[in-house]
């Protein structure tokens, strides 16, 4: 409509000057023949016949510096409104002009000059009104024209917007409710199409988006199906475990020697037994229980993971300890016991894997503290941790090394570690193997605590 609007004002201007053209052009033709006769005076039939044709009330010819009046009415006009000379176009003047002759003609002498063929001056007195009018119905059809080019182009536009725009995100707004319904029911996962644009490209995210979001929600319904699980077993354990607890009470009693050396033994193993199983049926509340921190010996907690896992009497792996003797950390003993006990295992699983005599099998545990943060590795030359397991490790049911593992061991190991404000990571290895670094802070020093106690004292 706008580009319309702007054609149509030279259009009409263009119109005005190609309509008094054509009426100059037509008393040119006229008195082309007219002056080629010897008769001064040209009968009053003739004139009002020519006038009538070009709609005018006076033609005049001027060539040669002679001005000669070829036709006119019985009464000529007294006064002129408006001249116009069509042998000095102007495009402003013109614009003007029409626009003038448009909105406040339609009784206004006009005298219109123009050029013969012969190179003379023709001129025209005439009343605008039917140019005025000429241009009113030209505005009208223009109108018109302009509006069924707009309604073509409109319902173009329309029909292309639909195409490209409205119906892909109806589509995808309609998928997206229909499996928000049923997000586990695959035929509801968009099938993207061939576009090549940014709706193919939203299209192609949204299937992956949903995919994901299909087998995130199975893996976490058969996670919660398998929490129950545990749950109810953990429960059941844990009572056989505090009745098997009973018995190892009433064992440590007796007056034999090497009872009496590995009944503590039990009965701690029995006591962490339990605890994990507790720990199991609360697992999964809000809020888990934070670590009850302590200042723990880990060359002693290393030693009891070791005969527990029977590595000082393994047959193939070689167990090294190298923690130094008096390095203390700032941690919950059982927690940092399951951890170290999930890596070792994890470990040991990994070397016995491989029946060959001639490879080394070693595991190693080392540590040191560098200011108020403790630094752990658990090292082995096992075969190493497989590229597909890196990219999921430390999550539960996918980073495990082993065909068959759950990855459940590293996943506990993560979340214990943390929540002592700590970290764990697969830190590259010199060789064969794989190398476990965990970080364990120091709790932060209560200042204010602190330094009240040291006033006070």
């Amino acid at each position: 409509m706008a580009s319309q609007v702007l054609i149509f004002v030279p259009g009409i201007a263009s119109f005005r000057t190609s309509w008094l053209g054509d009426r100059l052009a037509t008393a040119a033709a006229a008195s082309i023949v007219l002056t080629s006769t010897d008769v001064m005076d040209v009968p009053r039939a003739i004139q009002d016949e020519l006038l009538t044709q070009v709609g005018a009330d006076a033609i005049a010819i001027r060539q040669g510096g002679v001005s000669r009046l070829i036709a006119s009415s019985a009464e000529m006009p007294s006064r002129i409104d408006q001249l116009t000379d069509l042998r000095q176009p102007s495009w402003t003047g013109n614009i003007r002009d029409a626009v003038d002759t448009l909105f406040y003609g339609g009784d206004r002498i006009m005298r219109v000059v123009g050029a013969t063929p012969s190179g003379g001056e023709l001129e025209l007195i005439m009343v605008d009104d039917d140019l005025r009018a000429a241009m009113i119905a030209y505005s009208v059809n223009s109108i018109w024209v302009t509006l069924i080019l707009s309604a073509l182009t409109g319902a173009l536009v329309f029909l292309a917007l639909q195409r490209m725009f409205v119906r892909p995100m109806r589509r995808m707004s309609q998928n997206m409710v229909t499996f928000t319904a049923a997000p586990e029911d695959a035929s509801r996962i968009i099938e993207p199409s061939r576009r090549t644009d940014e709706f193919g490209v939203a299209e192609e995210r949204l299937a992956t988006m949903e995919t994901d979001l299909r087998n995130t929600l199975q893996q976490q319904r058969r996670l919660a199906e398998l929490g129950l699980a545990v749950s109810k077993i953990s429960h059941d354990l844990r009572n056989m475990l505090a009745s098997a607890q009973l018995f190892s009470d009433r064992i440590s009693a007796l007056p034999d020697p090497a009872v009496q050396r590995f009944a503590p033994k039990l009965i701690a193993a029995l006591d962490r037994a339990i605890n994990f199983a507790q720990a199991t049926l609360t697992y999964g509340k809000p809020l888990e229980p934070s670590p009850e921190r302590r200042l723990v010996r880990l060359g002693v907690v290393v030693e009891e993971v070791a005969q527990v896992l029977g590595l000082e009497s393994h047959p193939d792996i070689t167990w090294e300890n190298h923690v130094p003797p008096p390095l203390e950390v700032d941690a919950d003993p059982d927690q940092l016991f399951r951890v170290l006990m999930n890596l070792c295992r994890n470990a040991i699983e990994a070397m016995e894997g491989h029946g060959d005599l001639a490879l080394i099998r070693r595991l190693t545990v080392d540590a040191r503290r560098s200011g108020g943060v403790v630094t752990i590795e658990v090292r082995d030359t096992g075969p190493g941790v497989p590229a597909k397991a890196r990219e999921h490790l430390f999550q539960p049911f996918q980073g495990s090394a082993r065909p068959g593992g759950t990855g459940l061991g590293l996943a506990i190991s993560a979340e214990l570690i943390r929540a002592h404000g700590g970290d764990i990571e697969l830190v590259p290895a010199t060789g064969a193997g794989s190398v476990f670094r965990m970080t364990i802070p120091d709790r932060p020093i209560d200042f204010a605590a602190r330094t009240g106690r040291v006033g006070a004292a």
